[in-house]
């Protein structure tokens, strides 16, 4: 094993996120699975599985590269490509076909990130610390701009709702069109929320007067890293997406639940582990920022973004989510809302938000194709 930990110490793998390097041994059985047609559950699991890994990777690559670059570049950086694995997934569910799956995935990578992944970090943090404060700045900004991403999903659904009576979808030009519209102005926000962060507000919302830390990884190696990253998850993502369609009727599950809990979680277990470290190290900040920072950006770019692509792929995704996902997206962002109003968390709000995800996850469970 020496040699092999030798060759994972050039990657830009921090520390925290080393439990997961065992994980990489599957990224070949994976692809091994899928050539030799093994049962569709196991190269489902196992395709999951070794995703997991090359998120860490990949979102440790953008890091070491955004700390090179400087905090204003570092900042686009980090910003754009934290949920490029979410992004690879759901490109290729949409070449697929399952449009239904990706409007999931995205739902779900929300409510996920808001509830169960800040739950999990309040939980861990309280555990240890009895109080943990932060500055109620970015998350009362994220808080916002998440209600806007609501108000984005709404609207299709109102016009759904006004136009033909129910929330199926319907092959309409002006719904279509009223989701391109509203998604470039959902990208248009987006960018300027960057530029109100990263330069106009930056003494705000960036640390100000921190030497910054010199990467243990060259920015050739981070480079390197990040290409393998991106096409093995590419790989990867195409051998899950095969397989969603005989793992849902196997196991009698739907679409909706697959993609809000299962696809949703897939690329986000380095990025859970992270924030639940920085709430261990009673840095709620990092935590609260890691969380809902993440919900903005599916929000309010990749979900627009994947529009779009899907335009192109021709296989046309509006913004018409279906009752339970606005209900689900909407519920997540006013409790968050309401748990981080005080700048401060403890154990029993992380609670709180666990209880709101399990009781979601049942919904979706129940909620018949």
């Amino acid at each position: 094993m020496a040699p092999v930990n030798q060759w994972w110490e050039k990657f830009p793998l921090k520390s925290e996120h080393r439990w997961l390097n065992y994980l990489l041994l599957l990224v070949p059985v994976a692809i091994a699975l899928s050539i030799f047609h093994a049962a569709p559950l196991i190269v489902f699991i196992t395709a999951a599985l070794a995703i997991a890994p090359l998120a860490g990777i990949l979102g440790e690559s953008t890091g070491t590269l955004a700390a090179y670059s400087g905090p204003a570049i570092g900042g686009l950086l980090n910003a754009t490509l934290g949920n490029a694995t979410e992004l690879i997934i759901a490109i290729f569910a949409l070449h697929a076909g399952h449009i239904s799956v990706v409007k999931a995935s995205l739902s779900g990578s929300i409510m996920g990130n808001l509830l169960l992944v800040l739950g999990l970090s309040i939980m861990a943090g309280g555990a240890k610390h009895n109080f943990q404060r932060f500055s109620c700045s970015s998350s009362s900004l994220n808080s916002t701009m998440l209600m806007i991403a609501v108000a984005a999903l709404v609207m299709p659904a109102v016009f759904n709702l006004t136009v033909f009576g129910n929330l199926e979808h319907h092959s309409s030009a002006r719904l279509e069109n009223l989701s391109l519209w509203t998604s470039a102005v959902l990208i248009l926000l987006y960018l300027a929320n960057l530029a109100f962060v990263f330069r106009t507000h930056r003494d705000v919302f960036v640390q100000q007067g921190n030497e910054p830390e010199t990467p243990a990884t060259s920015k050739g190696q981070a480079i390197a890293a990040l290409i393998i990253a991106t096409v093995l998850i590419a790989v990867l993502s195409e051998t899950l997406v095969d397989q969603i369609a005989p793992v849902t009727k196997a196991l009698g599950l739907t679409e909706l639940f697959v993609g809000v809990i299962v696809v949703a979680l897939i690329g986000n277990s380095a990025e859970n582990s992270t924030a639940i470290l920085m709430a261990r190290r009673n840095h709620m900040d990092v935590a609260m920022t890691i969380a809902t920072g993440a919900s903005t950006q599916i929000a309010l770019f990749v979900a627009p973004v994947l529009v779009f692509l899907s335009l192109a792929l021709g296989h046309p995704m509006t913004l018409l989510f279906n009752g339970f996902e606005i209900a689900g997206i909407f519920l997540s962002v006013l409790i968050v809302a309401m748990i981080s109003s005080d700048g401060e968390t403890h154990w029993f709000e992380g609670a709180q938000l666990l209880a709101v995800y399990a009781i979601m996850a049942v919904a979706f469970y129940f909620v018949p194709e």
